[in-house]
């Protein structure tokens, strides 16, 4: 838990280590701050600086306070209101409205809200069906079991692209290695469990497991690396209004998994092929949301699989680009297993 790790937790007990670390994301994503500006100036390259008090941790743990009193009284305590409901990327809430984005262009669609089945669209299974015949059928789809890859990673405020790979086995199981600047950094699903391997420079503890709604999703993501069983992977599926990512017209499909989270799968509605997925995970001051966007796609073994991913959330956004992927190969068990 996090009152375990980190000193100074007076608010947020109670909660994993992962889940901690992404209400800190919340928190920058709000107010449009990093970590460093929040805290103390050393606790920069320090972890234990980090516990340090300031006004502005005070501060927090009053408006934490307010936000639960006001979800509480008002909402029958759903997270209704949050940090950004107020604050919206500002580290004061603006209360005079724009002009600008009044007459401005409308902002760009980004999918990801709950919603119900819309009226007049097609079945979910429908479009979920035309993704498995764009990438190439799903007996093709079927017969990929597993796939190595190497390629290049580029993280958000990385200098320079480092050497990645990657190993996948079906049904769910993702190990990705990332030659960084300051070590190696190895993320693992192993079917059912997930963790981070990670330089104390980059984590906070060396080895970070994943839990809860989080946990879910990156098994999603790894289970999606082989689709032919896509319909199986999420329940509750409905398909939402068509939207606009960038330059093209996307369906949008959403489904409910097994711990009640919220995933929504864009697929371009020209070629089938899925383009986002936007994810959610739980969290005491509001969502974690992460969004997976796929491109440039290319056969293996008969498979249309992305050999370009970005993954963003609220503390960071990472590039993943294959250069090589070989198909059907064995992988030993040592791959996904826990250090």
């Amino acid at each position: 838990m996090a009152e375990e790790v980190f000193k100074n937790i007076q608010v947020l007990k109670g909660i994993p280590v992962d889940e901690f670390m992404g209400t800190m994301g919340f928190f920058a994503s709000a107010v449009g701050l990093n970590c460093t500006d929040c805290h103390v100036d050393e606790s920069g390259g320090n972890w234990a600086r980090y516990a340090d008090d300031n006004a502005l941790k005070q501060r927090t743990r009053q408006m934490i306070v307010m936000m639960n009193t006001i979800n509480r009284t008002n909402f029958g305590g759903r997270q209704v209101v949050t940090c950004n409901t107020c604050h919206r990327g500002t580290p004061k809430p603006n209360v005079m409205p724009s002009l600008d984005a009044l007459y401005g262009p409308p902002p760009p669609d980004e999918p990801g809200d709950p919603f119900e089945q819309a009226p007049g669209q097609p079945p979910a299974e429908q479009i979920l069906d035309r993704y498995l015949a764009a990438i190439g059928g799903a007996a093709r789809a079927a017969a990929l079991r597993s796939f190595t890859g190497t390629g290049a990673y580029l993280g958000f405020d990385d200098p320079s692209k480092v050497p990645l790979e990657i190993y996948a086995r079906a049904p769910g199981q993702r190990a990705t290695v990332v030659h960084g600047f300051s070590g190696e950094t190895t993320s693992v699903v192993d079917g059912r469990n997930a963790w981070i391997a990670a330089p104390p420079t980059d984590r906070p503890v060396p080895l970070l497991p994943l839990t809860g709604q989080e946990l879910e999703g990156v098994r999603l993501e790894a289970e999606l690396l082989f689709p032919s069983r896509i319909e199986e992977l999420l329940t509750r599926w409905r398909v939402g209004v068509p939207a606009v990512l960038g330059d093209r017209d996307v369906q949008v499909v959403q489904g409910t998994t097994a711990g009640g989270a919220v995933a929504t799968l864009c697929f371009d509605a020209e070629t089938g092929l899925l383009v986002r997925l936007v994810r959610y995970a739980a969290s005491p001051i509001g969502r974690l949301v992460t969004r997976v966007d796929y491109d440039d796609y290319r056969e293996v073994a008969g498979v249309r699989m992305p050999f370009r991913w970005t993954v963003s959330w609220l503390s960071g956004r990472s590039t993943y680009e294959l250069t090589d992927v070989q198909p059907n190969v064995p992988i030993p068990d040592a791959r996904f297993a826990r250090p």
